[in-house]
């Protein structure tokens, strides 16, 4: 049988991994982008510029639960 095969790669994918390596156990990591989406819903907590390899500085917060 043939089988596909794909890698995806890019910003997206990259940005993903930094935020993943750059968090905590048990808590929700979010970038930036992602808290101007969700503010209005969440309770989050700025975890101020964390350097992130191959990105810079990124703004991260930790989602505390609902509003």
């Amino acid at each position: 049988m043939k089988k596909f095969q794909y890698d995806i790669w890019g910003d997206t994918v990259n940005t993903a991994s930094r935020m993943e390596s750059s968090g905590e156990a048990g808590k929700v990591n979010i970038s930036e982008t992602t808290y101007a989406l969700v503010s209005n819903q969440f309770n989050c907590t700025s975890r101020g510029k964390i350097a992130a390899k191959g990105k810079g500085e990124m703004e991260m917060y930790f989602v505390e639960g609902r509003m």
